[in-house]
C-alpha cells in the first residue's frame, strides 16, 4: 500500500473506549432486497459476502423498529422473530473483521400502506394526501419505546451499536421539521418541542444500554444539513448538533450528497458544510463525512482536509465489493467510479439494484440531457 494512504488505515478510540481499526465506515446501503419478514435473501448474503472486508465499520441499511414504518424491503427490529435476521446480519459483519452499527429507522409518512402489515401509516401531524394518520400522544411515547426496543434487540443480537436515523425525511426528521409537525402539544410547535421526539429516543436507548450494563454500545445518530422546504435550515442543524453533543452519544453522522457541498442558508456559504459543522462540534464528537468519494485519492482528500474523523463511502463499495483491498494492495486504478454492465457479475447486485440501473439507463437514453452553449 502507498504510504500516503496509512493514515485512514489509523486506529479510532471512540468515547466510550471502543476502538474500530482504521477511519474507513461503509455507509449504509439500500440493497431493496429483503423477505417478507426483513430476513436475508440468497441474493442480499451474495451482495454482503466480503463487501467490507477492511472497513472498521459497517452501518446497516435502514431498520424498522415498527411494522408501521415499512417503506421498502428492508430489515425489521420490532419482533423477537427478527432477531434471528439480525444475528445473522452480526455474523456477516464480524467475519469480515468490521464493527457492525444497526440503524434505526421509520418511515413516518413514506412508508407504504401495503407494506404496513395492516397497521396505518403515521406520521407527526399526518401528510398533505390524507395517506397517514396523526400519532396521539400516546404513540409518539410508544414510538420512542419501539426505537429503544429495536436497539435491545440489536444488542442482544450482538449488535456493536446502533445509528438512530434522524435524515433524509424520515419520522425523526418530520418531527424535527417545523413544515411537516404542526402539532400543538409537548412533540412540536417550538424548536425546543420539536427536538424532544430525537432526543427522547437517545436517552431511551442510552437507558438500554444502562440496563445491561454496556457503555461499549455504540450509539450515533444521523441528520440532514438544511431542507428550507421542509423547514429547516443550517442554523437549526447548527442548534441541533449543540443539543446532540450533550447527549452520551459515540459519534454524529452527517447526510450529504456531496463532501464539498455548501450551505444553502444559515451559515458561511463560503465554507462547506462539513467545514460548518467540523467547527460547530469542535472536537465534542467524531463527525462521519461522506458524499459522492469514489476513488482512493478522493477518499484520501476528503479525510485530509481535516473536517471529518471518519470517512463513510456508499457507491464506491456497491461497484467495489473489493475496495479495501484495491487500496492496499496498490491497485486504486482498478476502482470503478460507474457503473458497466460488462461488469455487473462483478457488482453482485441484487434485482432491484439491477432494475434501478436500467431505469436509469432508459431515462437516459429517452431523456438526453441537453448541451450546453457556450
Amino acid at each position: 500500500m502507498k504510504a500516503k494512504f496509512q493514515p485512514l488505515f489509523e486506529p479510532y478510540t471512540f468515547n466510550n473506549g471502543v476502538q474500530i481499526k482504521n477511519r474507513l465506515v461503509v455507509a449504509p446501503l439500500t440493497i431493496y432486497d429483503s423477505g417478507d419478514n426483513g430476513e436475508l435473501t440468497p441474493t442480499a448474503r451474495e451482495f454482503w459476502r466480503d463487501r467490507f472486508r477492511g472497513f472498521g465499520m459497517f452501518i446497516m441499511p435502514f431498520t424498522n423498529v415498527a411494522p408501521s414504518g415499512i417503506g421498502f424491503e428492508s430489515p425489521n427490529a420490532y419482533s423477537e422473530e427478527n432477531l434471528a435476521t439480525l444475528q445473522e446480519y452480526v455474523q456477516i459483519a464480524h467475519e469480515q473483521g468490521a464493527k457492525i452499527i444497526m440503524q434505526l429507522a421509520h418511515s413516518g409518512y413514506k412508508a407504504k400502506r401495503w407494506m404496513t402489515k395492516g397497521y396505518p401509516v403515521v406520521s407527526p401531524s399526518g401528510d398533505s394526501r390524507g395517506r397517514a394518520k396523526t400519532m396521539t400522544g400516546a404513540e409518539v411515547k410508544q414510538m420512542v419505546n419501539n426505537f429503544a426496543k429495536a436497539a435491545e434487540l440489536g444488542l442482544r443480537a450482538g449488535m456493536d451499536g446502533v445509528e438512530i436515523q434522524g435524515s433524509n425525511g424520515w419520522l425523526i426528521e418530520q418531527f424535527f421539521a417545523g413544515n411537516v409537525n404542526h402539532r400543538t402539544d409537548e412533540w412540536g410547535g417550538s424548536f425546543e418541542k420539536r427536538l424532544k421526539f430525537p432526543l427522547g429516543i437517545i436517552d431511551a436507548i442510552d437507558a438500554v444500554r444502562q440496563k445491561y450494563h454496556r457503555p461499549d454500545f455504540i450509539i450515533g445518530y444521523r441528520f440532514s444539513p438544511e431542507r428550507p422546504y421542509q423547514g429547516f435550515t443550517m442554523t437549526d442543524t447548527l442548534k441541533l448538533v449543540d443539543e446532540l453533543t450533550k447527549k452520551p452519544l459515540q459519534y454524529l453522522h452527517i447526510s450529504l450528497l456531496g463532501f464539498y457541498s455548501h450551505p444553502r442558508r444559515g451559515a458561511d456559504r463560503k465554507l462547506t458544510r462539513m467545514q460548518v459543522y467540523h467547527e460547530r462540534i469542535n472536537g465534542r464528537l467524531p463527525l462521519i463525512g461522506v458524499g459522492s468519494l469514489k476513488t482512493a485519492d478522493q477518499i484520501l482528500d476528503a479525510y485530509n482536509t481535516g473536517w471529518a474523523d471518519l470517512i463513510a463511502v456508499g457507491r464506491a463499495v456497491m461497484l467495489n465489493p473489493d475496495l479495501i483491498q484495491l487500496i492496499q494492495t496498490d491497485r486504486e486504478d482498478q476502482i470503478e467510479t460507474s457503473f458497466n454492465w460488462q461488469h455487473a457479475a462483478h457488482y453482485r447486485y441484487t434485482p432491484a439494484m439491477l432494475q434501478a440501473e436500467r431505469d436509469h439507463l432508459d431515462m437516459a437514453i429517452h431523456n438526453p440531457r441537453p448541451v450546453r452553449k457556450h
